[in-house]
């Protein structure tokens, strides 16, 4: 299974109908967590921009999960990119402590 970067733009004006859908949206991030296919999720500051990290076979199978998000329909340029290399702090054994 290969890893996946996704960048996403969020709409410039939040309306009631983007609104009411942010509880099913994160509900459905909550379970891709949980399956693992979401791996990290991340939303700026000036809430404009999002990148995701998730697991896949293909980009295909990525696009179709992401197309898939109760919020897809006001997402524009979405890029997948596939990983070569992805480490963080997460991804690393726990440090030892000899306390």
């Amino acid at each position: 299974m290969a890893r996946f970067h996704v960048s996403l733009h969020l709409p410039d004006v939040f309306d009631d109908a983007f609104m009411e859908l942010i509880p099913r949206h994160r509900a459905f991030i909550n379970h891709l967590i949980a399956e693992n296919v979401v791996e990290t999720y991340a939303i700026s500051a000036d809430r404009s921009r999002g990148w995701i990290t998730m697991n896949g076979e293909d980009a295909a199978e990525v696009r179709a999960v992401v197309e898939q998000f109760p919020l897809y329909d006001f997402l524009s340029n979405i890029e997948i990119d596939e990983l070569f290399l992805f480490d963080s702090v997460a991804t690393r054994l726990p440090r030892i402590s000899l306390n």
